[in-house]
């Protein structure tokens, strides 16, 4: 199965965006679209993307394109996010332990550029400001210069 065969093109405005068409699927009778929940549809459009024959075949993608509320046995779904969320909570952590990893990379006398996340990934960083000062013209800088004295080792290993 050739996964360019499911590609289609869509105009929106005046761009071209190419797309994997899980509809086709339905049109050759490999699985029946129409009736899967729109979250096994992500996942049969995922598969479909990336297809290669090798970690992600045409027998997983039929078979998760075939779903069933219940499996005899559990079914394993070789998934591959095009982008992940982090929030801060756990983000600042994998970010430490990159930067922990390139490091020691340098020290070994290795390339610290080859340590870097296989998909993009996205830090939310959200967290409350403390109010220090009130009431006066300026306490709106106040409070973001407190901010940034508390917080500039983290904003700056973030950034």
């Amino acid at each position: 199965m050739d996964k360019q065969e499911f590609v289609t093109t869509i105009t929106s405005g005046k761009q071209d965006y190419a797309i994997y068409d899980i509809g086709r699927l339905e049109k050759k009778d490999l699985a029946q679209i129409s009736r899967l929940p729109y979250s096994i549809r992500v996942l049969v459009e995922n598969l479909l993307r990336k297809l290669d024959g090798d970690i992600v075949t045409k027998n997983d993608l039929v078979h998760i394109a075939g779903w069933q509320k219940q499996y005899a046995v559990p079914v394993e779904i070789p998934f591959y996010p095009a982008r992940v969320l982090l929030q801060d909570f756990t983000g600042v952590p994998a970010i430490v332990d990159l930067a922990a990893m390139r490091d020691t990379m340098a020290q070994m006398g290795g390339d610290s550029e080859k340590i870097n996340p296989l998909v993009p990934v996205d830090l939310i960083v959200d967290h409350s400001v403390q109010v220090d000062f009130h009431g006066t013209a300026d306490c709106q800088q106040q409070n973001v210069t407190r901010e940034y004295d508390r917080n500039t080792e983290c904003y700056m290993l973030s950034k």
